[in-house]
């Protein structure tokens, strides 16, 4: 793996600094972990199950391990140690043993010296199944009904939140019933990597994921290996959102490289894909709210049920998100909120971009809409009375410590210029250059919505990062390295710490090193918090570093390194940081937590998360009523991000975070009938292109967290969380129909 290298002091925290890694990606020379290669590798294959639910009855490998090529064919009677893993619980076969749980579950595997002849061998694999009527209905699950899955029943787990007296009566009262549907995080690099053995029995894999720590403890525990004798590495990464935190090939492939004692490469094409990782988990969800006739919330009531499919994943903390904001960022005295997760027979789900807020947003901001219009309200003027601020308590009994400018963020949205009035370009209408319509029966509407997330793990998670920071002189200018284990999954976490270091030191030059497990964890690329722990992992390691550099030079503490040179802070130049360092290397490692968070009681009560960030949409949509076709005219948002460490990738964040939610409100859904997937295809599962992005206009608040590094706040989820609901909320003001949910489709709209 090649390091990268920046140049710049001028790009620090604050600025719009390139991405060093951008360049060779758009001339498409990056190396992804599916372009990785080694002389005379072997390929990989999975053979997986064609039932959601069945008992295996007979294996057969004798036809397989018969052709030309093949080097191994391994069950889970070959996983040398235990044959369960998971996130939160260990309770997925490696390989699957007695029963298959769901459609694409692995059953066995393949190397062969190329990869025709692997899947050629795989599909002489005779596997023998009695077919067991699939549990498929979350709801019907939780209930308890059809057959347990897993020991201990079907409820993966049940959060509930009591706060006030739910029971009060209020002066209006509007309910409703609300379902997400299955989305994909749709990452463009399929799963894949490389797995290549030593000579003393232990392997390094060269794999894209989004935590290497805890998938190096999941591989152990299969493999039975010390932890030592497991190297992970990470491999270029084509995005994640989620879809990469639990584990899909990096067993099957060490097992296959240490059974053949060869490198072993794995990649996975789109419709393996779609099995082989977890999705968002769809959701059904009972709203009521009741109000005062002005319009100020009584009471929320609700029960939300997620489907988490055959497997335990994440589905834990994404119950407790959905739960915990499952009212919205709105202040309300009296709370009943019950959230509860299911094992199903469905494909497993667990971490997708916005993680369990997303579904709740659908349901609270649809509820806000439908309270409005029994009070007789403007939509934004209700939630703008309802909004939190600074100091507010959620019902957990937390208290919103930093900004929340709720209120502020709606009113931006709304003193925006709407768009011009609709011409006739087709490009323009809903259908685009189809030629469906040329205005008749074109309708338009604008919705808002608002939401609340959480930034960083949560319920007393021990939530930290490792950064190890080195400056020296390399050439005779000063130059320093950052080593962390923290993924760079797309989302631009190279170029955030090369600021901060420039920052902090003062340095030209800036080198991440490859990430990968031989130094300290540095946690999951997920639930927003790589910017904020692992950023405050190196701010921490170059504070250390400066400090050791000002010891040396016997300089007071205060002074600051700025340029390449050792600044007093009456401006003067002390000394030049090159002739300071001379021969020397400043080397330190730092282990970094945030603030602590703690378990939720019985009553759902508890200082559960450490921050909350807060993001709101206008969505104009023009709706052919007639063919049920939709297009999104604009879709305008405001955000507080706390702190723009960089502003440009701010803007990327926000927009890539709308697209998925514009995906999630008209389009992205996968279809699963009776625990089958029916369309595992970028052909038939649509995603928004760029002709289906409407033009954004963002508003980027700074209303910096004290307790945050810089003050800043993550960013990539907030925008999927208010887009979807604001989109909806749109097209219910241009069609006038409830719909109650998404994705939106033609039928939906056209009744047929």
């Amino acid at each position: 793996m090649t390091a990268t290298v920046s140049r710049g002091v001028s790009h620090g925290v604050g600025t719009s600094a390139p991405r060093p890694d951008g360049t060779v990606k758009v001339r498409g020379e990056f190396a992804y972990s599916s372009d990785l290669w080694h002389e005379d590798m072997l390929w990989g294959a999975t053979l997986r199950s064609p039932h959601p639910y069945a008992r295996i009855t007979g294996l057969d490998l004798t036809e397989a391990l018969a052709v030309q090529g093949v080097y191994a064919v391994l069950t889970h009677e070959d996983v040398p140690g235990v044959n369960r893993y998971g996130l939160e619980h260990a309770d997925q076969p490696v390989l699957a043993d007695r029963v298959v749980r769901y459609q694409g579950e692995p059953v066995a595997l393949v190397a062969a010296d190329h990869p025709e002849t692997a899947l050629r061998a795989m599909k002489r694999i005779k596997v023998t199944y009695e077919e067991l009527a699939p549990v498929t209905d979350s709801e019907a699950a939780v209930r308890g009904e059809g057959p347990a899955l897993h020991d201990g029943g079907n409820v993966v787990r049940h959060v509930r939140i009591r706060r006030g007296a739910p029971e009060t009566r209020a002066d209006v009262v509007v309910s409703g019933v609300y379902e997400v549907g299955m989305q994909d995080q749709a990452f463009l690099g399929p799963e894949s990597g490389l797995a290549v053995p030593d000579d003393v029995g232990g392997v390094d894999l060269y794999v894209a994921t989004q935590w290497l720590h805890v998938d190096q403890q999941q591989i152990v525990a299969a493999l039975g290996l010390p932890v030592e004798k497991v190297r992970l590495t990470l491999g270029g990464v084509g995005g994640a959102f989620g879809g990469r935190e639990d584990l899909s090939m990096q067993v099957h492939a060490c097992l296959l490289a240490l059974h053949t004692g060869k490198p072993v490469k794995m990649v996975y094409n789109r419709e393996e894909s779609f099995y082989g990782h977890v999705h968002r988990h769809p959701a059904k969800m009972y709203y009521e709210h009741g109000a005062t006739s002005d319009g100020r919330l009584v009471f929320v009531r609700a029960r939300l049920f997620l489907d988490g499919g055959a497997y335990a994943s994440s589905t834990g903390a994404v119950v407790a998100n959905a739960a915990t904001l499952g009212v919205g960022p709105y202040t309300v005295d009296n709370v009943s909120v019950d959230c509860w997760g299911a094992y199903t027979n469905n494909p497993p789900c667990g971490a997708m971009r916005g993680f369990g807020a997303v579904q709740a947003a659908f349901g609270y901001e649809s509820q806000m809409d439908k309270l409005a219009a029994a009070c007789g309200l403007d939509p934004v003027e209700l939630r703008i009375r309802n909004a939190m601020t600074e100091g507010a308590v959620m019902p957990t009994g937390q208290t919103v410590d930093s900004a929340a400018p709720v209120a502020e963020l709606l009113d931006r949205l709304r003193s925006r210029p709407l768009p011009a009035a609709r011409d006739f370009d087709l490009r323009h209408l809903p259908g685009g250059v189809s030629n469906t319509t040329h205005g008749e029966g074109v309708v338009r509407g604008v919705g808002y919505a608002v939401g609340i997330k959480n930034v960083c793990f949560s319920e007393g998670f021990d939530d930290y990062s490792t950064a190890r920071v080195r400056l020296q002189l390399v050439g005779g200018e000063p130059a320093a390295t950052v080593h962390t284990a923290a993924c760079e999954v797309g989302q631009g976490l190279v170029t955030i710490m090369q600021q901060i270091v420039r920052t902090e030191l003062g340095v030209d030059q800036v080198t991440v090193l490859p990430m990968d497990t031989s130094i300290g964890n540095g946690g999951s690329t997920s639930a927003s918090r790589q910017s904020y722990v692992t950023g405050g992992a190196v701010q921490a390691a170059s504070a250390a570093v400066r400090a050791r550099v000002l010891d040396h030079a016997g300089l007071p503490t205060s002074t600051r390194v700025s340029g390449g040179k050792l600044v007093a802070t009456d401006g003067a130049v002390l000394a030049d940081l090159a002739a300071v360092l001379g021969s020397s290397t400043f080397d330190e490692t730092v282990e970094w937590r945030h603030r602590p968070t703690f378990p939720l009681d019985a009553s759902g009560q508890g200082t559960a998360h450490v921050q909350y960030a807060f993001a709101a949409h206008r969505a104009v949509v023009d709706v052919d009523v007639e063919l049920g076709l939709i297009k999104v005219v604009a879709l305008d948002c405001a955000q507080d991000v706390g702190r723009a460490v960089n502003p440009q990738a701010v803007l990327g964040q926000i927009q890539g975070g709308s697209a998925q939610g514009l995906g999630l409100a008209v389009m992205e859904e996968i279809q699963v009938v009776d625990g089958k997937v029916r369309n595992p295809s970028f052909t038939d599962y649509l995603i928004p292109t760029v002709l289906d992005m409407p033009p954004m206009t963002i508003d980027v608040l700074e209303r910096p967290d004290p307790a945050a590094p810089y003050g800043l706040r993550g960013v990539g989820e907030p925008p999927t969380i208010s887009s979807t609901p604001a989109i909806v909320s749109a097209i219910r003001a241009a069609t006038g129909l409830a719909l109650t949910r998404v994705p939106v489709r033609p039928e939906h709209l056209t009744g047929t």
